[in-house]
């Protein structure tokens, strides 16, 4: 246990801090998937709109770096060019015959 008092105050501020970050990161992940299971495209780009600034707010204080949310930003943007263009094909399973 802390014996300082600006340690003690540390402990508190970080403790606040923690919960704020996970709560923000916690809150992009979830807009993510809801991004992620949308099939109109509209609603898809606006969606990725929101998540995109929310994930530049993350990196720039830190909550997650610059790369993971430049990673997470493009593969969300891939996501939504996908919709609307996707092309239903059934695949056939063929088996091979066993010779004896």
């Amino acid at each position: 246990m802390a014996n300082h008092k600006s340690a003690k105050t540390r402990i508190r501020n970080s403790a606040t801090k923690r919960l704020r970050n996970r709560y923000q990161a916690k809150t992009t992940r979830t807009l993510a998937k809801r991004l992620r299971t949308s099939t109109v495209k509209s609603e898809a780009e606006t969606l990725l709109k929101e998540v995109s600034a929310m994930l530049d707010k993350l990196a720039k204080r830190n909550i997650i770096h610059k790369n993971k949310a430049a990673n997470q930003k493009s593969k969300l943007a891939k996501v939504v060019n996908k919709i609307g263009t996707e092309v239903v094909v059934e695949k056939k399973t063929t088996r091979k015959k066993k010779t004896a």
